[in-house]
């Protein structure tokens, strides 16, 4: 059987990106394969600010910036959600719901997707009030207020932004302290729009004729309380985006793909980088790390035979 490419990188976010470019400057005949748009998790971040060489700029900005290099090489870009990686004649075939594509390797960089609440009415909200993405969404609720599920450093970024175009934001959170750096913490104390629920939990969202109305929420005395709100964004963390793969791949407790030092799997021939890996810090420039670390090795195996 013949291969369609040496590697198809699956996931176009930075990781994904970053090492599909220094694969075809290689000249490496190589594919990048992404269900949604570029830039991935990127592009729901209003502001980055911890990217050396920029002051500020968005995350769409700078998502587009990346793609351009991509573009500009040649590189093959396919759509398509993977379904599963079956292994057949030392090669690695992909079946994506649109079409299968067999390749000798495989950089897996398909990042994290948001915690859901897992409470009553989300499922049912997403849409029509509930919301994982402030940068996608924020206008929909212009001059309405809304709430901000969360207390680390995305949550309070994010009710930073919204403050500017919606009424009120109410950040709720479980704990009675912020998890966030101390820069965003202080910045939420001088936006008289932004109010504070600290040691709260969700309970439930309320819908009216279809649409989010109301956030029923409780103290650590079990006592409830109801928010009246239009929207609710929600920032509780990430979980690995691997389903897909767990039938041919090895996984920690959490879900995160395994691998070396090199960023290669216990399947030889599939490498993994960005935030479906386990490491200390899920940043940009790590995740641009890991697709360097994936790519550079994966270049050497297919180049030594």
């Amino acid at each position: 059987m013949k291969s369609d490419f040496d590697v198809v990188v699956i996931g176009a976010g930075v990781a994904g990106m970053t090492a599909a470019i220094y694969l075809k400057r290689s000249g490496i005949n190589c594919c990048l394969l992404e269900r949604e748009i570029p830039g991935g998790q990127i592009n729901k971040s209003s502001s980055v600010k911890n990217y050396p060489g920029f002051i500020d700029i968005s995350g769409p900005d700078l998502s587009n910036s990346i793609f351009k290099q991509v573009s500009e090489l040649g590189i093959i870009y396919k759509y398509g959600n993977v379904l599963k990686i079956e292994l057949k004649d030392n090669l690695k075939i992909i079946k994506t719901d649109l079409e299968e594509i067999s390749t000798k390797n495989i950089i897996i960089a398909t990042g994290r997707k948001p915690r859901k609440l897992d409470i009553k009415g989300e499922d049912r909200l997403v849409g029509k009030g509930v919301s994982y993405c402030a940068l996608c969404d924020a206008n929909f609720f212009k001059d309405q207020d809304v709430a901000v599920i969360g207390g680390a450093n995305s949550a309070l970024e994010e009710a930073i932004y919204l403050s500017g175009i919606c009424k009120t934001v109410t950040i709720i959170h479980r704990r009675d302290e912020f998890t966030a750096e101390e820069i965003f913490k202080e910045k939420i104390k001088n936006i008289p729009n932004i109010k504070l629920k600290l040691g709260y939990v969700v309970k439930e969202l309320v819908d009216k004729d279809e649409k989010l109305s109301s956030i029923i929420i409780k103290d650590k005395n079990n006592k409830e309380e109801e928010l009246s709100v239009r929207g609710c964004f929600i920032y509780i963390g990430q979980i690995p985006s691997s389903e897909a793969f767990k039938s041919i791949l090895k996984f920690d407790k959490d879900g995160y793909i395994k691998v070396n030092n090199h960023n290669e799997t216990n399947v030889k021939g599939i490498f993994a980088a960005g935030d479906i890996i386990k490491k200390d810090a899920y940043q940009l420039l790590t995740a641009m790390s890991d697709g360097v670390i994936a790519a550079v090795n994966c270049i050497k195996d297919i180049k030594n035979g």
